[in-house]
């Protein structure tokens, strides 16, 4: 028998319905990744699962026992299952210790010291026992997200449930979180975790749930999900997460921003620094050096530029496809004396090669 078994899931609310008919098994020791567009159900599904949500109708069984039943003891079932959130949820006003003491203390009868002992256990696993007798808040994202890790374990559940666990910290916290969830998953522990991180999701899941439109529609090995998916919506889904897009409308271009996105993307899909700060000087070079001065030279107010970084596993198969079709239309000649924007040394020296799909759209493939 299967650890968790879902028949039929369905959640309404009065003016949407997040669960249509959700059927779904998961064994002892699995790890599931739970993908798919944001708001399509992923969240509802598993805050059903440990009924932080009341299903509309349908079935849940966990380890045999229906927690849809009326006579189900709620809190029995929440020892069973670890739940970490988007947001930490850690009490600020308790000492990172005492967040991991007062559960196993009221729920699971341990005594002050026993709740003690197995809280610094669990901060030396996270790699925070330094932090024992911090406040939430002295703590940065990533260090108050494995808190909240360590919390979840120290009710010793059979199922752990992650809510997007990283989608709240900055890029350079996302690997460390990540890391401990792989540790975890290596030990056996069966978890639920609803993600983006696609490379996480490839990389440490026994099975890969993909959601879309209050359904379950796919379901298989990373390999056959990743690799051989049979729906077009999934193909179409993974294709967009392995891309970054970004579109230049304005002079006063948000270059800041810009950067910043495209280095979450380029943390999200692992690259290394040097393939990071490699994409980083390509685009930079063909924004700041060579279309704004031309569309600032010519009084070009809206640019139009579009940007994709698309990239295959692992960083392979890197291309920059960039669209300046409006500033040809607006007055640019291509390969002026003024304007030959994939000509510059930084672009020639990053790049395998590059080549024009059409006049005003170009592909460079990053070394």
């Amino acid at each position: 028998m299967s650890l968790i078994e879902v028949r039929h899931l369905r959640k309404e609310y009065p003016n949407a319905t997040p669960l249509k008919d959700v059927n779904a098994t998961v064994d002892e020791g699995e790890v599931i990744s739970i993908i798919g567009p944001s708001g399509t159900g992923k969240s509802t599904f598993i805050r059903c699962l440990n009924r932080l949500e009341t299903p509309s109708s349908g079935t849940i069984l966990i380890d045999g026992e229906d927690v849809c039943d009326p006579s189900c003891d709620l809190a029995a079932l929440r020892c069973k299952m670890g739940m970490v959130f988007q947001n930490y949820a850690l009490f600020s006003h308790k000492y990172v210790v005492e967040n991991l003491m007062m559960a196993p203390m009221d729920l699971l009868g341990l005594s002050k010291q026993e709740a003690y002992d197995q809280a610094l256990d669990l901060l030396e696993m996270v790699g925070l026992r330094d932090k024992a007798l911090n406040w939430p808040h002295e703590l940065s994202g990533g260090q108050r997200q494995r808190v909240a890790i360590a919390r979840a374990l120290a009710m010793q559940p059979k199922i752990l449930l992650f809510d997007e666990p990283t989608s709240a910290l900055d890029p350079q916290m996302v690997s460390e979180v990540l890391s401990v969830i792989k540790d975890l998953a290596e030990q056996g522990l069966t978890m639920l975790v609803v993600t983006h991180e696609m490379r996480f999701a490839r990389d440490v899941s026994s099975r890969v749930f993909y959601m879309d439109r209050g359904e379950l529609w796919e379901s298989g090995t990373p390999e056959q999900i990743f690799d051989h998916p049979q729906r077009q919506e999934t193909h179409d889904f993974i294709f967009r997460v392995r891309s970054w897009e970004w579109d230049i409308t304005s002079l006063t271009c948000d270059y800041e921003t810009m950067m910043n996105s495209l280095l979450h993307y380029c943390q999200r899909q692992f690259l290394s620094r040097q393939t990071s700060y490699t994409c980083q000087l390509l685009i930079e070079e063909l924004v700041e050096s060579q279309m704004l001065p031309f569309a600032r030279k010519y009084d070009i107010d809206n640019p139009n530029i579009h940007l994709t970084l698309s990239t295959g596993e692992g960083g392979v198969d890197m291309v920059v496809e960039i669209d300046f079709r409006s500033l040809l239309k607006q007055g640019a000649k291509y390969k002026s004396e003024d304007f030959d924007p994939l000509s510059t040394s930084i672009i020639l020296g990053t790049c395998d090669h590059w080549e024009l799909i059409e006049p005003g759209i170009a592909r460079i493939y990053i070394s």
